[in-house]
């Protein structure tokens, strides 16, 4: 064959494309070696039946005592119980490694090991029974916990339950947890941030403490929808976010919709902020601050569809001290089959509190609430639009009350009257004060606009 500048620009062009072919073959084998390995080499077999939890547990301890981290393949492995030590990290690939619960007794647990770290996993619980355990991951006493991009659904118990961990749970979405999706009792500094929670038996996300006390948990970002309250009672069950007794806790820029109780409750909770959620259809308080508390701070929050838009109450128990600010509340309920407690308020204060620059529209009952026969105590309402509701505002006279400012308030469409006392049932008595006050030096009513 003659050699000319076309046959040599040939030859050229296919030792380069054969030789790119074989360096193209070998970056993939290694890949899938390398990416594999983790699961083939400890014989994990997919879709099988038998229990795999000792082969993944002696790779998983083999990986941490190496201080690496265990990467298991695609594909979907039934195990018993893993337990992790300090230092273990086991990471999935993405949602596409499944883990479903052999049987009885605890699923995924650690006991005093920090520097945990559980990534891209998905987790059936199968609703098998936990043993002990009260959640599908249950890990107690430990720091720098990393729960990330996880899957995780039918829980007997919770989704992820924490006792005393500091860390994160972030990016994952929980579903089908009969009791709460994140359960934490006394964080020492824990985020539960940008995860996806719907149809839980009781509550979302819970943060509790045993005692009363600073927890600053910071809960942001999550949605969470479908929220039932199976274990009954009258407000520790079906909430979106539930505080009891955890101080400096942040709830911040979440999506809320569909719970039978309120979106946010703290109970107890001292120095709580509730900022910026959205909250829609609720089956009692949207936003709730109740009991033994000191300090509330709720602001910038919506809320469409509920029996009450938000209260900040119970200062009988020492609940006092809040600022309530900025918020959106419309479109509000009685619950008529309720024997007594049919609420279908906008906005409720008893203590210690300035309620100023809010929005209230549809409330049947009435727009703000002032107060609760003897329990009122240093309340100011001022520059607060309220539109379309049966009463403006209505405000506790008792003689034992405390003081109250209304001043420079719209009221628009108020039914039976823009500025009204209230007796002990909670219903308006005497002449509208919208002018004026009815002789009572505590209460002080000016420039306030009724059209």
């Amino acid at each position: 064959m003659t050699t000319d500048r076309r046959n040599l620009l040939s030859a050229g062009l296919a030792a380069g494309a054969a030789v790119a072919g074989i360096a193209a073959v070998g970056v993939r084998t290694a890949e899938a070696r390398s990416y594999g390995s983790a699961g083939d080499d400890i014989g994990l077999v997919s879709g099988s039946r038998i229990d795999q939890a000792p082969v993944l547990q002696a790779a998983l301890d083999a990986a941490t005592d190496r201080g690496a981290p265990l990467h298991l393949p695609p594909g979907h492995f039934r195990i018993g119980g893993l337990r992790l030590r300090s230092g273990a990290r086991l990471i999935g690939a993405d949602g596409l490694t499944k883990l479903e619960h052999a049987g009885a007794g605890p699923f995924i647990t650690a006991e005093d090991a920090d520097s945990i770290a559980i990534e891209g996993i998905a987790f059936d619980g199968a609703y098998a029974a936990l043993g002990d355990a009260d959640g599908l991951i249950a890990i107690a006493r430990a720091k720098s916990v990393r729960l990330n991009r996880l899957r995780l659904t039918r829980s007997p118990g919770n989704g992820i339950a924490l006792f005393a961990c500091g860390g994160s749970v972030t990016d994952c979405t929980i579903d089908n947890a009969m009791q709460a999706a994140v359960r934490s009792l006394d964080a020492t500094g824990l985020e539960v941030s940008h995860n996806d929670i719907a149809d839980c038996g009781n509550n979302g996300i819970q943060i509790w403490r045993s005692e009363a006390g600073e927890d600053g948990s910071i809960v942001v970002g999550n949605r969470i929808v479908r929220i039932r309250a199976d274990g009954g009672g009258t407000g520790q069950n079906g909430n979106g976010v539930n505080a009891f007794r955890a101080g400096a806790v942040l709830v911040s820029g979440n999506r809320i919709t569909d719970c039978a109780f309120s979106a946010v409750r703290g109970n107890a909770s001292n120095n709580i902020q509730i900022i910026g959620n959205s909250c829609s259809r609720l089956g009692e308080v949207a936003i709730y601050s109740e009991f033994g508390f000191e300090g509330a701070l709720i602001a910038n929050n919506f809320v469409d569809n509920a029996a009450t838009g938000i209260t900040v109450t119970n200062f009988n128990e020492g609940g006092r001290l809040a600022v309530i600010q900025g918020n959106m509340v419309r479109n509000l309920f009685r619950r008529e089959h309720e024997p007594v407690d049919k609420r279908g308020h906008g906005i409720t204060a008893e203590a210690d509190c300035a309620m100023t620059g809010n929005v209230i529209e549809r409330a049947p009952t009435a727009g703000i609430v002032i107060g609760w026969g003897a329990y009122m105590r240093e309340v100011v309402a001022t520059s607060n639009l309220v539109r379309d509701s049966r009463v403006g505002i209505l405000v506790s006279v008792d003689p034992s009350a405390g003081a109250c400012l209304i001043a420079s308030n719209m009221i628009s469409g108020a039914k039976l009257g823009a500025i009204r006392a209230m007796d002990g049932e909670g219903e308006p008595v005497g002449a509208d004060l919208v002018h004026g006050g009815d002789g009572n030096k505590r209460i002080s009513v000016s420039g306030n606009v009724a059209v």
